[in-house]
């Protein structure tokens, strides 16, 4: 009689890339990219953790807020690494400014390369805070021309719109020609890892049968900042009452790294738990992913298993979340 598939949680995940996914175990690295030719460009790294030096950076909370500005960074060069291979249409490659050419003689070109990181990474935090976070706050200051000092309305009008901009974000972002081949990527990898946590071979077959929505998904976990972001402001506005726009934006700023904490444990906590309870808390994720998560063709799954090939564990089950 055939041996039952063991299934098990994988810490083991993924980013989405433009023709490319990039995977991440416990220890390694992996970014694979389909190029224009069909051949698959592959870079790997092994991981190094800022917690192995300083123990208080893996303490519950703390890690959140670690653990985002990583992904972040690591996201966002792999993203740069896989662009490199699709220039826009008719685009030539251009020679580098002045400035560039004297910060790369100055700082070297992997130095270089982390400051263009560093500063992308900034900008997209700062944009993305503006947009879910100063946005609602100062359209949310419109509320108190209707009702001055009614500090529940005021509290009211900016989680709606917190939830209505982030929706029509991913909406939008949906419908975008060229984010539709990102997000079936997106698909890809989460189809990977359920097949490899179903304990099956990774095969296009195997992976193809496998739901395309998973419950660890970074959209998942920007849902929870959203709503955690929520509850924490109303309570600390509850008790501390502010009114004055730049005043409330400077509090969500500084609640952020509290928020940011409480959103990767909770997430962490649901991807780790089965039953009802949790299917209830992790649904509106779920529901979000419908935005940007595709169905992918078998070229994208192949992506994905060989991504996730790389990065597996020697030892089996040392991945387990």
């Amino acid at each position: 009689m055939p041996k039952e598939p063991q299934k098990f949680k994988t810490m083991c995940g993924g980013q989405a890339l433009i023709e490319g996914i990039m995977m991440r175990g416990p220890k390694k690295q992996a970014v694979v990219v389909r190029k224009a030719d069909g051949e698959l460009e592959i870079e790997e790294k092994e991981l190094k953790f800022v917690k192995d030096k300083h123990p208080i950076l893996g303490w519950p909370l703390i890690r959140g807020v670690v653990n985002f500005a990583d992904s972040m960074y690591n996201g966002v060069t792999a993203l740069m690494f896989s662009a490199q291979f699709f220039p826009e249409d008719g685009e030539e490659e251009e020679e580098p400014s002045k400035f560039e050419s004297w910060l790369n003689d100055k700082l070297g070109s992997e130095k270089f390369t982390a400051l263009i990181t560093t500063v992308a990474v900034i900008l997209g935090m700062g944009m993305s805070i503006g947009l879910f976070f100063l946005l609602p706050t100062l359209l949310g200051g419109l509320v108190s021309l209707v009702f001055p000092g009614n500090m529940l309305a005021r509290n009211l009008a900016e989680s709606i719109l917190k939830l209505l901009i982030f929706v029509s974000y991913l909406a939008l972002c949906s419908h975008m020609g060229e984010m539709k081949r990102v997000f079936s990527y997106h698909g890809a990898e989460h189809k990977t890892i359920f097949c490899y946590e179903a304990g099956l071979p990774l095969t296009v077959e195997n992976v193809r049968m496998q739901p395309k929505h998973h419950p660890r998904c970074g959209t998942s976990f920007l849902f929870m900042v959203i709503a955690i972001s929520i509850l924490v402001s109303t309570v600390v506005f509850a008790v501390w009452p502010v009114y004055h726009p730049v005043l409330r934006f400077l509090a969500h700023l500084a609640m952020l790294p509290l928020i940011v904490g409480i959103s990767y444990e909770m997430n962490r906590w649901a991807g780790r738990h089965d039953g009802p309870i949790t299917q209830l808390f992790i649904a509106p994720g779920l529901w979000l992913q419908n935005f940007t998560t595709f169905e992918p063709d078998d070229s994208m799954i192949e992506v994905g298993i060989k991504a996730l090939e790389l990065v597996l564990p020697e030892e089996k089950g040392a991945d387990a979340w």
